[in-house]
């Protein structure tokens, strides 16, 4: 008995070398499957977009996204996005400060309406906006008499656009206020700091990298959305047709090498957004790694 006792013990105090540490072979094989499904499902979709773009050359390249059509495709989504990202950065931050910082009734409410857009298939969403602000819709008629039109129009597509990127700033900065917790704020309020005060100088900044991370993510999913903008915009040609909605209509087009072209650049595009992230991210951590390095260089004035 007391060797076991003596076995328990020593089991409890330090783990076995072999649960700590996962064999060479493991280690590599679990390596070389996460580097196999990349290079299959993402790496070999991508440059094949590219190839196909290039097919026919670079004039015709060019000359695919300099069509008229496919230039106001390119306007149409940037400009949807200029409109729902900011919708979307002041809904967020409204919405998290409220959650991080509060307690209210309904809060659990409004967390699981944030996520609502990410459990609805965007071809309901677009649906429902469609039963409501279409022609034979709730608002429909009433509408029509007033003669303002928001399906088969840009407002429909920016309503779609917005619930389906609703989430992507909100959830981005619930976590980072909740870990910064409500200290710096009562501090700079006993100071003698004004609301907004204490918002631009203390809350903001310390929310900063978690902000622009959500309206990256959110940018990039509204210049990418295809299902809620494909049922509330009509394929109307030069007009609601969205860089998406192009390329899927070139190709039933049989024009192949035209939507790789339109395609590539969504790509391009989604490229550029994830090298922004992965710099801001460097960037954090080394803010990060300088404030550790300064924290022992305060600690040590104090000391003395």
């Amino acid at each position: 008995m007391a060797g076991h006792s003596q076995r328990n013990k020593i089991a409890a105090g330090k783990p076995s070398q072999r649960g700590a540490e996962e064999s060479p072979f493991i280690k590599w094989l679990l390596i070389v499957i996460a580097l196999g499904f990349s290079f299959v499902f993402l790496l070999l979709p991508l440059a094949n977009v590219f190839v196909q773009a290039l097919a026919k050359g670079w004039d015709y390249y060019w000359s695919s996204l300099a069509h008229p059509d496919s230039r106001a495709a390119i306007r149409l989504t940037l400009l949807v996005a200029g409109i729902s990202v900011p919708l979307n950065v002041v809904f967020g931050l409204a919405a998290a400060w409220a959650i991080a910082k509060f307690q209210f009734r309904g809060k659990s409410l409004l967390i699981t309406l944030i996520d609502l857009p990410f459990s609805v298939s965007p071809v309901v969403v677009g649906l429902m906006f469609l039963l409501l602000f279409g022609l034979q819709g709730f608002w429909g008629e009433w509408l029509a008499t007033r003669e303002i039109q928001i399906i088969f129009a840009l407002p429909g597509i920016v309503l779609a656009t917005v619930f389906i990127t609703f989430p992507f700033v909100a959830r981005e900065l619930i976590p980072v206020m909740q870990a910064t917790g409500t200290e710096q704020e009562q501090a700079a309020l006993t100071l003698g700091a004004s609301g907004w005060q204490t918002f631009w100088h203390v809350t903001l900044p310390s929310v900063k990298w978690g902000l622009l991370y959500g309206i990256i993510l959110c940018n990039a999913r509204a210049m990418g959305e295809f299902g809620a903008v494909s049922v509330v915009s009509g394929h109307i040609t030069g007009l609601t047709d969205t860089m998406p909605l192009r390329v899927e209509k070139l190709y039933n087009e049989y024009n192949a090498p035209a939507a790789f072209a339109m395609a590539s650049l969504l790509a391009l595009l989604a490229l550029l957004t994830l090298a922004l992230k992965t710099f801001l991210e460097m960037k954090q951590a080394r803010e990060f790694d300088r404030a550790q390095v300064a924290m022992p260089e305060v600690s040590d004035v104090g000391k003395q």
